[in-house]
């Protein structure tokens, strides 16, 4: 009897250093529920209230590759519908009357993009002398088409001038305006500076997350970024730091493998390295983003037991931040001696 009551704690024993193993192997989870958003990205409103609504709006990528320095982002980003000469081939189109909005609204070309780069159609209210996306209701003597010179797909080129001028063209015989256009070589010139200027500019900092020994789960990700300020993002994977300013781009993208995201499971995937971006020409540099950017990614390092690294996998030091601090002040003050600070609706547009 005792042999067998020995054997059976034996069994018991093992059966339940068995259960803790298996326990200790899965992903970490989440304690209770999780807080319910919406998937909304912050920060695309704004753009959705644009002519340009009906367009589908590329998603800005965040790279596997992570570096602890300046580097260029790939392409993609938001618009934000307003012609500015600084980053825009403006056309005016003269009209011979006054003109309805609801008769350009009814003629804007289906889809206001040549090639890579957006085009605006804007005109001026004949009651407020203002310049404004045409709206029903409201009369126009003047309109005005602008093409963006460059973004981060890089210049506006000779066939995409081309594509623009032809439905600029088609759209002011409906309306009965004279376009005049500006010369493509100028015009190409021109994109080509700006693209020159805005290449080395265009910087985004990111940095990985790596768990120290039991891997994360979706839900114990999106639960530690959430105490941090985080909501779901408009992708799977894809998590977001709101801008205090209605409408404006995240200031912070935390990012981790979709797959697991959209897994039949998610709380049995396994996930070991997140990514935490910080886009700079997106936000203000008086909303500090590089120190949330910093204090955000020590915060989770703690919370979820990881350690920041390079895309090498070696530490990320104090050194590392101090270089990339002053690297930034130049950044700052070069892009506001162009008159396109960071954060701004130029800037955003360009940086897109």
């Amino acid at each position: 009897m005792a042999l067998t009551i020995v054997a059976v704690l034996v069994v018991l024993a093992l059966v339940a250093h068995s259960i803790w193993t298996a326990r200790n192997a899965g992903p970490r989870r989440a304690d209770g529920e999780l807080p319910s958003h919406p998937r909304v990205e912050p920060g695309l409103e704004g753009a959705a209230a644009a002519p340009e609504a009906s367009e589908p709006v590329a998603e800005p990528d965040h790279p596997g590759e992570v570096l602890p320095e300046l580097r260029v982002p790939p392409v993609g980003g938001r618009r934000l519908a307003r012609i500015d000469p600084l980053i825009d081939a403006i056309v005016p189109l003269t009209l011979e009357s006054p003109v309805s909005g609801d008769m350009v609204l009814a003629h804007l070309p289906p889809s206001r993009r040549a090639g890579t780069k957006p085009f605006h159609i804007e005109g001026l209210n004949v009651e407020t002398g203002d310049w404004e996306a045409p709206a029903a209701g409201r009369r126009y003597n003047e309109l005005q088409a602008g093409v963006q010179l460059a973004n981060r797909s890089g210049a506006l080129n000779e066939i995409e001038y081309s594509e623009f001028v032809q439905k600029v063209q088609a759209f002011a015989e409906a309306v009965g305006a004279m376009p005049d256009f500006p010369d493509m070589l100028e015009v190409a010139a021109r994109a080509r500076e700006l693209d020159n200027f805005a290449s080395p500019h265009d910087a985004q900092l990111s940095m990985v997350l790596r768990a120290n020994s039991a891997a994360w789960s979706v839900g114990f990700i999106q639960q530690s970024a959430a105490r941090q300020g985080f909501v779901p993002g408009s992708l799977p994977g894809r998590l977001v730091l709101p801008s205090p300013d209605a409408g404006a781009p995240p200031v912070l993208v935390l990012g981790f493998d979709p797959q697991a995201a959209l897994a039949d499971d998610p709380a049995a995937a396994a996930l070991r390295d997140i990514t935490l971006s910080l886009d700079v020409p997106q936000t203000p540099e008086a909303a500090e983003p590089f120190t949330a950017w910093q204090e955000v990614a020590r915060a989770l390092a703690t919370s979820m037991d990881g350690t920041l690294v390079d895309d090498r996998g070696w530490p990320i030091t104090l050194q590392h931040f101090t270089g990339i601090a002053n690297d930034l002040k130049t950044l700052y003050a070069q892009l506001a001696e162009r008159d396109l600070t960071a954060g701004s609706a130029a800037a955003r547009r360009l940086f897109s």
